[in-house]
């Protein structure tokens, strides 16, 4: 069993605004959530868009049997280091600045050939 991956690692967006996008297309066929993230109008949709072309891509180099019957098996966005900074606030404190950063992977996968392996061991 083969499945097609990509990865964007250390993308500059908080991983918590892109989660509700990686929800919205985990479990769709690629074509369908490539349609669903090109009218979204969050910058994180942007970002999944690239990641999940570049599994097609990937699929494509590969040799995958049908690009058109693969399906959004994952789709799984993780924190990442932040960079910290220090804001001077009243009274001498400071105020740490977080700049957070995201891993964003998906993998895709062909569910059909799945059921025709089970059928060939049986």
């Amino acid at each position: 069993m083969a499945s097609y991956s990509a990865t964007h690692r250390f993308a500059r967006i908080s991983a918590r605004k892109v989660r509700p996008l990686a929800d919205l297309i985990r479990g769709k066929h690629a074509d369908d959530a490539l349609d669903l993230l090109k009218y979204q109008p969050q910058r994180g949709a942007r970002l999944l868009e690239k990641v999940l072309k570049s599994a097609l891509g990937n699929a494509e180099d590969r040799r995958a049997p049908s690009i058109d019957d693969l399906v959004v098996v994952d789709a799984r966005v993780d924190g990442g280091p932040m960079f910290k900074r220090v804001r001077p606030r009243a009274r001498g404190m400071a105020f740490m600045i977080l700049r957070r950063m995201a891993h964003i992977k998906i993998t895709l996968d062909d569910p059909t050939r799945e059921d025709e392996e089970q059928k060939k061991e049986k």
